[in-house]
């Protein structure tokens, strides 16, 4: 490492080897070779005068790249497309006749993009599989365990913690299935010249139409895809690059909820994230647990969700078939975004993986509430028995609002059990009370809801990605 120079904190600190590879100039420019030799392929296949013993040579050549031949190069020239055209022909004598015959520099630069997203994509939806693996474990095992539920972070009505888990394992799904659809439509730009008219392709192939369709189609399918786009400019629109990263920024907002959840639930003491052996919380409090992990979500989540309005504003601002302006900015603003998100993902497998459950002070949290959402079912109670339905709600409302003040005012444990033993009207001793404050009885189908879900939802999306689990991951920091 060079300590004098700007490190980014992506590739330094928050993504995976795995994904830095995917943008790294390796791929970038072993997938324009193989650009190269698809299109030559397909124009041989086609009837241009291109022999197998060139395409052998383009071959032969295909991954031993002279970077410094084309660095050299593109200090002369100026134009990186063209400066590893001339340092893939010094590699290939005879064949450098023909490498980029009739395409642009969008031809090796789009298609790649397209390439290298698919490939991150790829990625993303695996570690997206694993994590909805993990939580769907976590949900399962913790589907029974009452705990209290909060509407405007005030107590309500009891949920269990597996419950809990499955709203957020049901954005990851939102997530995944936008996921899979945006792969699904990915397209290749082909090879459309220097406007998209292939007017170069039309003149290669003396006016045969058909021809330049089917060079489209052939490359697509060399290269994987199913089809290139119908209608370009000289770029495949930049809307693309805003849908892809629309997808990402999906990705964070889930994942931003979720760290805000464990960061809330950690204050409370009742679920914290892992916390290693010689792990240190505070530089001035050795005795805090900070929920770095979570907050380390939640910071990269914000960058992408920002993140996104790079492509949306680069897509908005194209000129006619096609302006450089959008460059620079996509060269940061996608590889960035995948980046960020895959680092994202390997923090939300970790903290999920070792999520620690204090089940003691969740049960004193919403024992401490319990009465008062249980005031409904002590009245019914009180009716069945003969009391008079609006008088008891009354007296339920005024030993509510007094046991309230005690808690708040005076610090002390809720007696509201205890008024309303002492109250004659309700004629219900402490012993039949207590039998009431029974958690799992104000959990509604909370664990049913998880296992229906689990099983009619996640575990066929599971089944059906067997051979992407089993990842676990791994934080630099």
């Amino acid at each position: 490492m060079n300590h004098e120079i700007y490190q980014s904190p992506l590739s330094e600190r928050y993504a995976s080897k795995e994904m830095q590879y995917v943008f790294s100039p390796e791929m970038k420019f072993k997938t324009w070779r193989r650009l190269w030799i698809a299109l030559a392929e397909t124009e041989q296949e086609l009837g241009l005068d291109i022999t197998d013993e060139q395409i052998a040579e383009l071959k032969a050549a295909k991954d031993d790249i002279n970077y410094d031949v084309a660095k050299k190069r593109e200090k002369e020239v100026r134009h990186d497309v063209m400066s590893h055209v001339y340092a893939y022909g010094q590699q290939c004598p005879k064949a450098k006749g023909i490498i980029h015959l009739g395409a642009t520099s969008c031809y090796v630069g789009d298609n790649t993009d397209v390439i290298i997203m698919r490939e991150a994509l790829y990625i993303v939806r695996k570690k997206l599989i694993n994590v909805i693996a993990e939580l769907k474990d976590f949900a399962m095992k913790y589907r029974n365990m009452p705990t209290l539920a909060f509407t405007h972070f005030q107590p309500a009505q009891p949920t269990t913690v597996g419950k809990r888990a499955a709203l957020w394992l049901n954005e990851l799904i939102m997530d995944l299935d936008d996921v899979n659809y945006i792969i699904s439509q990915l397209k290749l730009l082909g090879s459309k010249g220097t406007t998209g008219t292939q007017a170069s392709f039309l003149e290669l192939f003396d006016g045969d139409h058909e021809k330049c369709k089917e060079a489209d189609k052939r490359i697509a399918q060399k290269m994987g895809f199913e089809a290139c786009f119908p209608v370009s400019g000289q770029t495949y629109s930049r809307k693309l690059d805003t849908r892809v990263v629309n997808v990402l920024s999906g990705i964070a907002q889930s994942a931003h909820k979720f760290s805000n959840d464990i960061r809330l639930l950690q204050h409370l003491k009742e679920i914290e994230e892992p916390f290693e052996k010689h792990q240190i919380g505070s530089s001035a409090m050795a005795y805090k647990r900070n929920p770095m992990r979570s907050e380390r979500i939640a910071s990269l989540s914000r960058y992408v969700m920002v993140d996104v309005l790079n492509p949306a504003i680069t897509a908005a601002t194209q000129w006619f078939e096609r302006t450089l302006d959008d460059s620079a900015n996509k060269r940061l603003s996608v590889p960035e975004a995948f980046l960020a998100i895959d680092g994202i993902l390997d923090l939300y497998l970790n903290v999920v993986d070792g999520l620690v459950v204090y089940p003691k002070v969740i049960e004193q949290h919403l024992m401490n509430e319990l009465p008062f959402m249980a005031t409904e079912n002590i009245m019914m109670d009180a009716v069945k028995a003969g009391g008079d339905r609006q008088e008891l709600h009354e007296k339920i409302r005024q030993h509510s609002m007094a046991a309230g003040r005690v808690v708040k005012e005076e610090g002390k444990p809720n007696d509201l059990l205890e008024r309303i033993a002492a109250d004659p009207s309700f004629g219900m001793t402490m012993d039949q009370l207590k039998a009431i404050m029974k958690p799992e009885n104000f959990v509604g189908r909370a664990p049913q809801q998880v296992e229906e879900f689990v099983e009619e939802v996640i575990q066929p999306i599971l089944d059906a990605n067997k051979e992407l689990l089993g990842v676990k991951a791994e934080i630099n920091v």
